[in-house]
């Protein structure tokens, strides 16, 4: 037996160096063992004084994580006896580190042979930054093996903690809690917690699995799953396989529904989701959704069916969308989308922006990228849902369409740039045939700091090829359309006051001229033209018309006045402009033979930020022969702090459109946050689309309710309500839709309170 001593401290390791670190002034016998079966070196004798350091639950040690089996042993307590090679007992302030593992309790024994501690009596183990603490201890530190009797424990990366009757550590990775509970909730009374008779922690995976669990939120059960079925959640953010919160829902539509999907994790870079779900009205419905990602490749693919018993039919829709690098420089890509019927979106899904739409794509395209060229191969198509209140054409399809382009800048210093394109169109009832497309383009920039000018000249020659063409026209078309531009413009800049701040103010006026020749065109079919959107940008164009079916006559010129107020720092803090169009000739060219007056109307647009928290923008089209407004938009967005924003806008368009839209989001007491919106058409004297709800945000969950209700194409209305609680690093539970989704889609700059 060794020599009893008041204060002793011995260092173990299976290396040759020796660790020496003792407790208080007093003569200490030190040990170097070097290896398992070694026998005692020479005592040494020292002086030094270690300080204790107390630590609690929340507050784990942090060290670095090494390989604890390079590391040395450091043993120290009050009182050391035992036998050499074999045993040694510690009593009073016993403290053991290996590594980044740290061991604290009021008595230990130590088997060197087995490499193995036993301790009792306010028993705390800490490693890497994880603690545990308990009343018993068995624990060997070269494997990480051991168990811990009625342990509390707290877990620093998802702040995980609770309480059990017994955690058992298969290795560093590995644990596994008898009868225990588990929170991300800090204290001794959680919001919420999950019990279950096992849980298997796995930090290697960084998941947890529980079998026969129940949750309470407030003190209250709310799930609970049978013995035969397993509950899994992630130990942090990471995604696993497992069961997910059902979901539960309402819609005037399919009355309840409830559904409970199953995520499949295949790989960091896949993964699959089933969602089958019960709608009481129509059936079940069944869901599959996949995702892939890699280094050449991305894609994903949605498909679900359902027996519906209101229509007694099969109904279904499907989405695929994907891209590949075939090789380096050529890229493989489609989007597939179709729908059993006219009405699928709209008794589905629980969006104004899906219910809305009518044409399904259906798109394969290949396309290759050289050094300044770039060519297309691409076939495209529609499937139309017809809405029987306002139905509409079936567009052309392109079967399929091979397109070039290449250009190039500052070549002896030109600008050069070539577009050909062979389309064959393809409808079922209108006239259908090929068109050839070959449009090249040459310039000459000429940029300073204050001006600029660039003079240009295009070629646009045009070749069709009518498969059906109507009785007594003919069956080739051909057209050759020259044109000239200049686009010039000034710079002038000055020092500013604005708000009370100084700023640069810039004046820039522009001018556009083109000359393009009148060529009849009324024999040329409309295979995909039509008159382009008057706006900023397009006042700038060559062509009046999208497409390559009208070239459009012109001989005018278009004058525009930008005015920039640019804080030092950069950033533009108010812009004003104002834009119109003056004819020099009567334009022949047109889609329903209507002419054009002298001048075109006229374009002002506006926005600005008057204040750090107070961004307002507005956009005006007047027409210059009845002086009344076109269209117009206004918008006003206030955020005076995150999670603090509203937004009112306005949209006009003469005989088409007049709505005033409002939303927000808003504390309205401490963590308690309302949200809204409402489009009210007040053309039609109708809500088109509102949305009201609220959050309520506290440490550990978060609480949303929204209803949400829209009108569909059909004249009728969807409505429904979603109910979602968000239980920090465990799952969020809901009924209905993802709120977190809809306010995102629906209110302009949304924050999530969590």
């Amino acid at each position: 037996m060794f020599a009893k001593t008041l204060i002793a401290s011995f260092i173990l390791t299976a290396f040759a160096p020796v660790y020496a670190q003792t407790a208080a002034p007093a003569q200490v016998q030190e040990v170097k063992i070097d290896g398992q079966n070694s026998k005692l070196s020479t005592p040494l004798l020292s002086t030094e004084k270690t300080e204790k350091k107390s630590t609690n639950l929340n507050q784990a040690v942090s060290t670095k994580e090494v390989d604890s089996s390079l590391a040395p042993t450091v043993i120290q307590a009050e009182l050391v006896t035992g036998q050499p090679e074999r045993i040694i007992n510690l009593d009073h302030q016993v403290e053991v580190r290996r590594g980044n593992l740290y061991f604290s309790a009021d008595r230990a024994t130590y088997s060197q042979i087995d490499d193995q501690l036993d301790a009792s009596g306010k028993v705390v183990l800490k490693r890497n930054s994880d603690c545990y603490r308990g009343d018993l201890l068995r624990f060997v530190i070269e494997t990480g093996a051991g168990f811990v009797n009625n342990p509390t424990y707290f877990l620093a990366k998802n702040n995980g903690q609770g309480h059990a009757e017994k955690i058992e550590f298969e290795n560093e990775e590995k644990a596994k809690i008898t009868k225990g509970t588990y929170s991300t909730c800090e204290g001794l009374s959680p919001d919420w917690y999950l019990q279950a008779d096992t849980m298997n922690l796995d930090t290697g995976l960084d998941r947890g699995v529980a079998g026969k669990s129940v949750l309470y939120f407030k003190g209250v059960p709310i799930m609970g799953t049978p013995s035969w079925m397993n509950f899994s959640f992630p130990l942090s953010g990471a995604r696993h396989s497992g069961l997910l919160p059902p979901t539960i829902g309402h819609s005037n539509k399919g009355g309840v529904e409830f559904g409970m999907p199953y995520y499949f994790n295949i790989a960091p870079n896949r993964d699959l989701t089933v969602h089958p779900k019960f709608i009481a009205r129509r059936g079940l419905q069944l869901g599959l959704e996949g995702r892939y990602l890699g280094d050449t490749y991305a894609g994903e693919t949605a498909v679900e069916v359902i027996r519906d018993k209101l229509t007694d039919t099969t109904r279904y829709a499907g989405s695929s969308i994907h891209r590949q690098n075939v090789l380096p420089e050529m890229v493989l890509s489609w989007n597939m989308n179709k729908a059993s019927d006219n009405d699928y979106p709209a008794d589905f899904s629980n969006s104004s922006a899906k219910t809305a739409q009518r044409l399904l794509l259906r798109e394969v395209g290949l396309d290759y990228y050289g050094s300044f060229w770039n060519a297309s191969l691409r076939s495209t198509s529609y499937q139309v849902l017809q809405d029987i209140t306002a139905p509409i054409t079936l567009p052309y399809e392109r079967l399929p369409q091979l397109s070039f382009h290449a250009g190039q800048s500052d070549v002896f210093g030109l600008d050069w740039s070539v577009d050909a394109l062979m389309t064959r169109f393809w409808h079922p009832t209108l006239v259908r045939g090929q068109r050839a497309v070959f449009n090249p383009q040459i310039s000459l920039p000429y940029i300073q700091p204050a001006f600029f000018v660039v003079p240009k000249i295009s070629f646009h020659a045009t070749s069709y090829q009518i498969d059906n063409p109507i009785p007594g026209k003919p069956d080739s078309l051909q057209r050759t359309v020259p044109s000239v531009s200049i686009d010039s413009g000034l710079i002038f800049e000055r020092r500013a006051s604005l708000l009370g701040e100084q700023m640069t103010q810039t004046l820039e006026p522009r001018l556009f001229y083109v000359n393009t020749p009148f060529r009849d065109q009324k024999e040329f079919p409309l295979f995909d033209t039509a008159a382009a959107d008057f706006n900023f940008a397009q006042i700038f164009s060559e062509n009046r018309f999208t497409g390559h079916d009208r070239i459009g006559d012109s001989n005018q010129v278009t004058t525009a006045l930008v005015s920039r107020f640019i804080e030092d720092n950069g950033v533009e803090r108010f812009k004003f402009a104002l834009g119109q169009r003056f004819y020099f000739n009567t334009q022949k060219v047109s889609l329903d033979g209507k002419t054009n007056p002298s001048r075109s109307d006229l374009l002002l647009a506006g926005n600005g930020q008057l204040s750090d928290t107070l961004n307002v923008e507005a956009a005006l089209q007047v027409s210059q022969s009845d002086r009344q407004s076109v269209r117009s938009n206004y918008a006003i967005r206030w955020q005076p702090a995150p999670k603090k924003i509203l937004n009112l806008q306005y949209q006009f368009q003469r005989e088409v459109l007049k709505q005033l839209e409002l939303s927000g989001q808003w504390p309205m007491a401490q963590r308690w946050y309302v949200v809204g919106k409402s489009n009210y058409s007040l053309q039609n004297s109708k809500l088109v689309e509102g949305l009201a709800g609220f959050e309520y945000r506290a440490d550990c969950w978060a609480l949303r309710f929204v209803a949400h209700r829209f009108a569909t194409t059909n004249l009728s209305n969807n409505s429904g309500f979603s109910i979602q609680l968000e239980l920090n690093g465990l799952a969020r539970l809901g009924f209905g839709s993802n709120p977190v989704e809809t306010l995102k889609k629906n209110i302009s700059g949304y924050q999530s309170t969590n």
